[in-house]
């Protein structure tokens, strides 16, 4: 087993103040508590996250994270709070910025978003477990289980099922199924794939969730309406 403490974990929340769906989305409450304040309290929850950072360009969105009990040691840059910014560039100036400045290396990145607060008490300590254990293991991250059949648009010849196999219908009780992969819901990796700009590498394992409640990512008002509601029922399942 590796021996990874408590502070060679860091976790990472992108939260930008620009979001046209829904404006100023990451300030919207569900059940009277702002989005943001979600993931925070989620990876300070766990007691084995030794830093929750928060990577925004908003000056509110830091106040309302740092009240929370997440730090802001800096705002993103603007080329990093565009549309078309990727996570994964995100994640990795949020990583390497820290770094230089406390002057540390971390072992083990934690990514949560604010739109997916739908989540498993223990997913943080199984992740943080599984690559403490399995040195193989590059990432490991929750991926909603369906059996549903899928197809894609090809360019010049129309639509195709994306397995052959999805062409024989079955009892989904004996089918196989797909996973979905749900990073923002909760994602462990190994830091040197975030220093490389990435998010996940190719050697995973995946925490299997069916729970219907977690396929709300809230970037609407009716995501908003609907978390709203749903967050009622999964508090009483807890």
């Amino acid at each position: 087993m590796f021996k990874i403490e408590k502070n060679d974990v860091i976790c990472v929340i992108p939260a930008r103040g620009g979001s046209k769906g829904l404006k100023k989305k990451n300030l919207k409450k569900v059940l009277k508590k702002k989005l943001i304040h979600y993931p925070i309290k989620y990876a300070l929850k766990s007691k084995l996250v030794g830093t929750v950072l928060v990577s925004t360009d908003s000056k509110s969105i830091a106040s309302e994270a740092i009240k929370a009990g997440a730090i802001v040691p800096f705002l993103r840059p603007k080329k990093l709070s565009t549309d078309l910014a990727t996570t994964e560039a995100t994640l990795k100036h949020a990583l390497l910025t820290f770094e230089k400045k406390i002057n540390k290396k971390f072992k083990i990145c934690i990514f949560l978003t604010c739109t997916d607060i739908f989540r498993k008490p223990k997913w943080i300590e199984k992740g943080i477990d599984i690559l403490k254990k399995k040195k193989n293991i590059e990432s490991v991250f929750v991926g909603f289980k369906t059996h549903k059949n899928f197809w894609e648009k090809k360019r010049k010849s129309g639509w195709k099922r994306l397995k052959n196999r999805m062409k024989t219908y079955s009892s989904r009780q004996v089918r196989n199924y797909l996973i979905r992969e749900d990073t923002g819901l909760f994602c462990a990796s190994r830091a040197e794939l975030w220093r490389k700009g990435k998010r996940i590498g190719d050697k995973v394992q995946v925490i299997q969730n069916d729970d219907t409640f977690s396929s709300i990512d809230i970037h609407n008002l009716d995501d908003l309406r609907l978390a709203n509601s749903a967050m009622k029922i999964f508090n009483e399942k807890k």
